[in-house]
């Protein structure tokens, strides 16, 4: 039973909501509670900050754009983007920052969508190239962005790429830079254009970058493992219960269990929800298809743990454990959340918690609950 592997962690987490569905087969559990406290008991419908399963949502949004003919695949993100329209490269990896050679060619929409862009985390944190970036627009796991998409834009064009554009595979920044394309195309901010063009017509109600205040009560507080215990780093009415100034497209948003399970499915039906066609099959395809070379996915290994990567989110190219099987298409959020389907067999699996990854590795109860999912 579900409800009984998610209360064998019931002494690390003060609760968490799990679902897996087979087609129109759904299994759901809520144990524990929203608090550390015990004082609001956890609920299928409780509100989590999902962190990075906001990759693959706005990676569906940036491909809502290339299906509407606004934008291509090839086209370089300059035209949007001019802050971006002349990045320099560090002559070597490991090289200071003020050592830079032009880049060989622009960055393009396919480089932001496969992380391929040249900026972003590497396994090597110290990297100074990296170590700017972290300085420039601050760390994804610390406080919310506090500068606004133009602001935001315009200190990113000072830090110079550690890899030359579709070279390596970088992590997370290529996320927030399809958010503020998404903004920059459309003439509306992220949060508008994801509500009217995703949220609204896959039924989405309870995932956004804010929480109403009528909503509040079923937020649940964010927590840090430490050595004395949790530690509460969010309450429901911290960063969430306003709109933030930069809404993150790699790790803003909250969301539901059931919402998550909605955008699955539209995927899972290439693109449609009801009669209504949302992306071309051939845009989904491209989302969860691997676009990495081996090279590649051995250098990102440290996130990427062998698997490739789609538009958004990783896809299992090798089976080493149970729950891997090739084409699996999803993500995990350092929140303590996780997201994925499997086009193969139509399945959905989401958990929620509220307590924070410690690092890249999967959390004993995510493999436990993948495992679960796969027999």
């Amino acid at each position: 039973m579900l409800t009984e592997l998610l209360k064998q962690h019931a002494a690390d987490l003060p609760g968490a909501v799990a679902l897996v569905a087979h087609g129109d087969q759904i299994e759901a559990a809520a144990v524990g509670s929203a608090d550390a406290e015990g004082i609001v008991p956890m609920a299928r419908d409780s509100l989590f900050r999902i962190a990075s399963l906001t990759k693959p949502i706005v990676a569906a949004a940036v491909m809502l754009l290339v299906d509407d003919g606004e934008l291509a695949l090839d086209d370089p993100i300059a035209r949007w983007l001019p802050e971006l329209a002349s990045p320099v490269v560090v002559r070597t990896p490991a090289g200071p920052v003020d050592d830079v050679v032009p880049a060989v060619r622009p960055i393009t929409v396919a480089d932001l969508l496969t992380f391929r862009c040249g900026y972003g985390l590497a396994a090597d944190m110290t990297l100074p190239a990296v170590d700017l970036l972290l300085q420039v627009l601050g760390h994804p796991a610390a406080a919310p962005r506090a500068l606004p998409p133009d602001a935001w834009t315009a200190a990113l064009a000072q830090v110079p790429l550690l890899h030359q554009p579709g070279e390596a595979w970088l992590y997370d920044t290529g996320s927030d830079i399809q958010g503020v394309l998404i903004a920059r195309v459309s003439g509306r901010s992220l949060p508008e254009f994801l509500a009217e063009r995703l949220f609204e017509p896959l039924g989405m109600a309870d995932t956004g970058f804010a929480v109403p205040t009528a909503a509040l009560g079923r937020f649940t507080s964010a927590y840090r493992p430490g050595a004395a215990g949790l530690r509460l780093i969010d309450s429901p009415e911290g960063r969430w219960s306003v709109a933030p100034p930069f809404p993150s497209g790699a790790a803003g948003l909250v969301s539901t269990a059931d919402d998550l399970l909605a955008f699955a499915r539209f995927l899972l039906a290439e693109g449609t929800v009801g009669d209504h066609r949302l992306l071309t099959p051939e845009s989904v395809h491209r989302m969860t298809t691997d676009h990495l070379t081996p090279a590649q996915r051995e250098a990102g290994r440290v996130f990427l743990h062998g698997q490739g990567w789609g538009y958004g989110g990783s896809v299992d190219v090798e089976a080493k454990e149970p729950w891997e099987v090739p084409g699996r298409y999803g993500w995990v959020g350092g929140a303590g959340t996780a997201w994925h389907l499997l086009p193969a067999t139509g399945t959905v699996t989401v958990l929620l918690t509220q307590v924070e990854m410690t690092a890249p590795e999967p959390t004993p109860l995510m493999r436990e609950f993948w495992t679960y999912a796969a027999k």
